[in-house]
């Protein structure tokens, strides 16, 4: 399936990374590419390997139009849901852009309210180079994330599981309780706190 996109609009792509993990951000990226300077070798982020992610972490930052992250805390995961707070990370992350764009490709089957014309495409990631290229920055940013709190509580593990609920995550979890950074409406955690 091949999307169509407009030659004569800005287009922006916009992806999430961490709806499921037990602990930390949300993460959101909107990116809209230069059509003069292409960037070759974009995919799904999950797809590439951890040094293509990197690599072309990097090069997206240099060549694309305008970049942006957006966020949503675990204490706003936990007063809104995941999915409200997805969306709003979403919409943090195209109002950081520099430049507006006049469309909008969210990756999912559902977009967040936005004041231009936005589009959702499932399996987006796969399939506009602007939402690959957002994937790549967001996942990138959060795994680096992941690694910052697993560099001050090694104990969890995150830089393996990174937030997701493992066995062995789930394991520490319950042998060791949730730290400040975990989603306190979560269902494990919840089980961790002894509120389940």
């Amino acid at each position: 399936m091949q999307i169509e996109i407009p030659q004569d609009k800005r287009v922006a792509g916009v992806d999430e990374v961490g709806r499921g993990p037990l602990v930390g951000d949300v993460v959101t990226a909107a990116v809209i590419l230069d059509p003069a300077n292409p960037i070759q070798g974009l995919a799904d982020s999950k797809k590439l390997s951890e040094k293509k992610r990197l690599a072309l972490f990097d090069e997206i930052k240099t060549k694309a139009l305008a970049w942006a992250i957006g966020r949503a805390s675990p204490a706003e995961i936990d007063e809104l849901n995941i999915l409200h707070a997805t969306m709003l990370a979403m919409q943090r992350a195209v109002a950081g852009l520099s430049v507006a764009p006049e469309l909008v490709f969210i990756d999912g089957n559902r977009c967040p309210a936005l004041p231009m014309e936005a589009r959702a495409v499932v399996k987006g990631d796969s399939l506009v180079a602007a939402i690959s290229a957002a994937s790549i920055l967001a996942k990138v940013t959060r795994d680096a994330e992941m690694i910052a709190l697993d560099n001050r509580h090694p104990e969890y593990g995150f830089a393996r599981h990174k937030g997701y609920p493992t066995a062995e995550h789930l394991a520490i979890l319950a042998e060791r309780g949730p730290l400040p950074e975990y989603r306190k409406s979560f269902k494990p955690v919840r089980r961790a706190l002894g509120i389940e």
